[in-house]
C-alpha cells in the first residue's frame, strides 16, 4: 500500500481522499505519538497542541475533526484560526505546544487539503515520525472520561504574536517603499498586508478576499500575472506573492520581471554574508537551483550545498550542519535564525529590508545572479528504474563535457509517475533545448518500455 504522508504531509481531495474520518483517526494517532498522553498522566498535566488552517472551506470540518481526535485524546487544543503555516510553526514553539496541526493544501485548488503535523518546537516531522503515526492509524486506544478529557479554546489573538515575531527580524523599516502583495486568497490575507503597514510600507493587497473556494485562483505565486500588472499600473517599487499556506514567497520588481527564489536567496545569501551574519558562508540550495545562483555565489566568495529536492531535505541539512540560509527557486526561503520552516511573510521582510537599507531598486540587487536559460524535458512511459543505465550516462557525461563550466545536465526519476526529468542549463537556450532534446531521445531509447 502506498504511503500515506507524502513530502508535505497528507493531502488529497476533501471529502473524498481526505475524510473527516481519516483527519480524526489521523490525529488521535498523532495525540500519541507527539503528545505521548499516557506519559502526562503521571506529571498531572495534559499535552498542548496549535491548530491552524488555510481559508478553504473544507478546512472548517477537517480543523473541527482534528480538534476532536485530539481532545478526546486529552489533549488541550489552542484553535489558531486562518494563519500561515510558518505563523503555526512559532506559535507552536513560542506557546510551547508539544505539537502542531497545519490544515493546508499550499498552492493546490480549492478542492484539496493537507494536514501536516509539527513536532515540539515547530520543526516538520521526520520520515520516521511519519511512518509511527501510520502505522499507529486505527489502533485500539483507552481514551479518557471526565476531568481526562482535552479541552478546547479559541486562541486567535495570538496572530499578532507571530507579527512582531517577524517584525522583530528586520534591520530597517519599511517607510516610504510602495509595495503591492498578492496574498493568493489564502492564509497570509490578514497577517501580511497588517505586518508590512506595521513595517512602515505604503501596501496595497490583492487577492486578500478569501471565500472558502477562491484560494490560488489566478493569485498567488504561482499566477504572477496579475501582480505583474498591478506593479507596473500602479508605479509601486516591489511586489511579494505568497501562496495558499504562505510558506513561500515570489517577487516582482518595479518593471514587472519576476525575482524568483534563486534570486531572492543570492540577494539575501549576499546581504548576510557583507554584514559577517551568513553562517559558515555557506547557502543550502536543492540540485533544482540554477547554474548562475551557484555561479554568483561563487564569484561572491559563498559556498553552495545542494541537496534533494524539496524544503524538508534543505531544513535537514542545515540543522545539520549549522547553516542559517538555504531554500528553493519555488520560493520556500528557510532562515534558520528566524523561523523553523520556509516562511513567506519572513523572506519577504527581509528582502525589502534589504531594498530600504541600501536604497537599491530590486532589478539592480537581483541582477548579483544571471539565470541560465533552463530546459526541462519530462519523457514519459518510461522505465525510471533505469534512469542510471550506462548508456544513458555516457549520454550525460559527453553532454556535460560539451556544456563546460557554463552548463549542466540533471536527470532525475519523478518521485510518483513513471516518467524521467531531463534538466539542461546552457549559455543560450537553443542549446539548452538541443541537448535536453537529444539527450531526452537516448532516455526513451534506453529506458522505455
Amino acid at each position: 500500500m502506498a504511503r500515506l504522508f507524502g513530502t508535505d504531509g497528507v493531502r488529497g481531495v476533501a471529502g473524498r481522499d481526505l475524510t473527516a474520518e481519516l483527519a480524526m483517526d489521523l490525529s488521535v494517532a498523532a495525540a500519541h505519538v507527539l503528545g505521548d498522553a499516557g506519559a502526562f498522566a503521571a506529571t498531572g498535566r495534559r499535552p498542548v497542541a496549535v491548530v491552524g488552517r488555510d481559508p478553504r472551506a473544507s478546512g472548517e470540518f477537517l480543523e473541527a475533526a482534528v480538534v476532536a481526535g485530539l481532545a478526546a485524546s486529552g489533549v488541550d487544543v489552542l484553535r489558531l484560526g486562518v494563519l500561515p503555516t510558518p505563523a503555526v510553526a512559532h506559535l507552536t514553539a513560542a506557546l510551547g505546544a508539544d505539537l502542531g496541526v497545519m490544515l493546508s493544501a499550499s498552492h493546490n485548488p480549492a478542492p484539496d487539503n493537507g494536514i501536516k503535523f509539527l513536532a515540539r518546537g515547530g520543526f516538520k516531522l521526520s520520515d520516521a515520525v511519519e511512518d509511527e503515526i501510520e502505522r499507529r492509524l486505527g489502533e485500539e486506544w483507552s481514551f479518557p472520561v471526565g476531568s481526562g478529557v482535552g479541552r478546547v479554546r479559541d486562541a486567535y489573538g495570538e496572530a499578532d504574536r507571530y507579527i512582531s515575531h517577524v517584525l522583530t527580524t528586520m534591520n530597517a523599516r519599511l517607510d516610504g517603499l510602495h509595495v503591492v502583495v498578492d496574498c493568493a486568497h489564502g492564509a497570509a490575507h490578514m497577517v501580511a498586508p497588517e505586518a508590512l503597514v506595521r513595517a512602515g510600507a505604503r501596501v496595497e493587497a490583492i487577492g486578500a478576499r478569501p471565500d472558502g473556494l477562491n484560494i490560488n485562483d489566478g493569485h498567488g505565486s504561482t499566477h504572477l500575472d496579475k501582480l505583474r500588472q498591478v506593479v507596473v499600473s500602479r508605479g509601486a517599487d516591489v511586489g511579494v506573492a505568497y501562496d495558499g499556506d504562505a510558506d513561500r514567497c515570489l517577487a516582482v520588481d518595479h518593471t514587472g520581471a519576476v525575482v524568483d527564489g534563486d534570486h531572492i536567496m543570492a540577494v539575501l545569501a549576499t546581504a548576510l554574508h557583507g554584514e559577517g551574519l551568513l553562517a559558515k558562508d555557506t547557502v543550502v540550495a536543492t540540485v533544482m537551483s540554477n547554474l548562475g545562483f551557484k555561479l554568483a555565489m561563487r564569484e561572491a566568495g559563498i559556498s553552495v550545498v545542494e541537496t534533494a529536492v524539496g524544503d524538508r531535505y534543505v531544513l535537514e541539512r542545515m540543522k545539520a550542519d549549522g547553516y542559517n540560509l538555504g531554500g528553493e527557486q519555488s520560493g520556500h526561503v528557510i532562515m534558520l535564525d528566524h523561523a523553523t520552516t520556509g516562511d513567506g511573510l519572513l523572506t519577504s521582510l527581509q528582502l525589502l529590508s534589504v531594498m530600504a537599507k541600501s536604497g537599491v531598486p530590486l532589478k539592480e540587487l537581483a541582477s548579483v545572479m544571471t539565470a541560465l536559460p533552463q530546459v526541462l524535458i519530462n519523457v514519459k512511459d518510461v522505465d525510471k528504474g533505469r534512469a542510471s543505465a550506462p548508456e544513458l550516462a555516457a549520454a550525460v557525461a559527453e553532454a556535460e563535457a560539451e556544456l563546460g563550466e557554463n552548463g549542466r545536465v540533471l536527470i532525475r526519476p519523478s518521485g510518483t509517475e513513471p516518467m524521467i526529468r531531463v534538466m539542461v542549463e546552457a549559455a543560450s537556450e537553443e542549446h539548452a533545448t538541443m541537448v535536453a532534446g537529444r539527450l531526452a531521445d537516448v532516455v526513451r531509447k534506453v529506458c522505455g518500455v
